[in-house]
């Protein structure tokens, strides 16, 4: 089948893993293990269909460069576990907008290099998709970048918690553009939220009564940094609203960055703590400490993601989909259970639903 020209936006850690991931499987079979990878094939498509065509960051050791080299430098620091051949991707200078406040500074110097004609770069390179992997609190430049993919024709995949695939009227600017959205804010492999979702959705189907529960971040990294810092509202109330879709009733719930660390590097650890009650009211608590390496763990879903939007785009969609934002991220336009959103993609792939 036809590739699938991907365009990002912010090469961190996130876009890094992406990019390795794509190299590193590759060759990856139905018929053989593949660790870390539950699609070789989604919606039609392989790993290997994916193409890079366009990237866009404003950090000095990354504009100018190569893609197979910016996703190595500075102040990325996420594990290496694939070596990128040149892609011919020169990363081009965005605007900064709110992307850098003054924690982040501490890490990235903004390149002096002219901004770049985002829409141009876009419709010259042919991208059909363009990833938004900048810092969680740059409002003002996720909703430019939305823009943009409306001026370029592009499909948008918001990883940022800003509203943009759950806001009704940017679901209707992609809609009358026939453009597919998705979003907002890439929900991990296995990360927090959905270890924590897992563990409270398990205990509700068991009959037992959770009462109140919390699950703590602390990590490095320029994520890190920007989430408990600028961010941790912002954060914290998404991953809340999260986690409480797997209770069928209400309950003291609270999830989010606690601290940063500049030597954790790209790991991150989060606590679970959950306190309820089980058969003749007998009490129950768990307490868990679970390590984590950031940047891959976005990896799987946002190449199951691109896949998807890809076929949404071969059928004609239009607007927020339903079934992969809930599937892939933590706020998605119409919030369910985990088990519900894992259906809901079967039958999107199926053709059973639209969206």
């Amino acid at each position: 089948m036809n590739g699938i020209k991907v365009a990002i936006v912010g090469v961190g850690n996130c876009a890094s893993a992406l990019v390795q991931g794509v190299e590193f499987y590759k060759e990856a079979r139905a018929d053989s293990e593949n660790i870390g990878l539950g699609h070789p094939d989604f919606a039609g498509f392989h790993i290997k269909d994916i193409q890079f065509v366009a990237a866009f960051d404003v950090a000095n050791t990354k504009v100018g460069f190569d893609l197979s080299e910016a996703i190595f430098a500075k102040p990325n620091n996420v594990m290496a576990f694939a070596s990128v051949p040149k892609t011919g991707v020169e990363v081009m200078k965005g605007p900064a907008l709110d992307g850098v406040d003054d924690m982040l500074k501490a890490l990235v110097t903004v390149s002096t290099v002219k901004d770049a004609d985002v829409v141009k770069v876009l419709k010259d390179s042919k991208a059909e998709i363009l990833i938004n992997l900048i810092p969680g609190s740059a409002e003002e430049a996720t909703k430019y970048y939305a823009n943009v993919a409306l001026e370029a024709g592009c499909a948008f995949i918001n990883g940022a918690p800003i509203p943009i695939a759950s806001d009704l009227e940017w679901s209707k600017k992609f809609e009358e553009k026939g453009l597919p959205l998705v979003g907002d804010d890439i929900q991990d492999q296995l990360g927090s939220t959905v270890l924590h979702r897992s563990i409270l959705q398990l205990l509700v189907s068991r009959g037992v009564h959770v009462d109140k529960s919390y699950q703590l971040d602390i990590g490095g990294g320029a994520e890190s940094l920007d989430s408990h810092y600028r961010g941790r509202m912002r954060k914290r109330g998404v991953k809340s609203e999260a986690i409480s879709q797997d209770l069928p009733y209400d309950a003291p719930l609270v999830a989010g960055s606690s601290d940063f660390v500049s030597f954790m590097d790209n790991s991150r650890d989060s606590f679970f703590y959950i306190n309820g009650r089980q058969f003749g009211g007998a009490p129950i608590k768990i307490d868990i400490r679970m390590e984590v390496t950031d940047g891959p763990n976005a990896g799987p879903i946002l190449m199951d993601t691109i896949r998807g939007t890809k076929l949404a785009l071969k059928r004609g969609l239009s607007g927020s989909l339903e079934s992969i934002s809930a599937y892939g991220f933590k706020m998605p336009p119409t919030p369910t259970t985990m088990y519900r959103a894992e259906r809901w993609v079967e039958e999107f792939l199926l053709g059973k639903r639209r969206l």
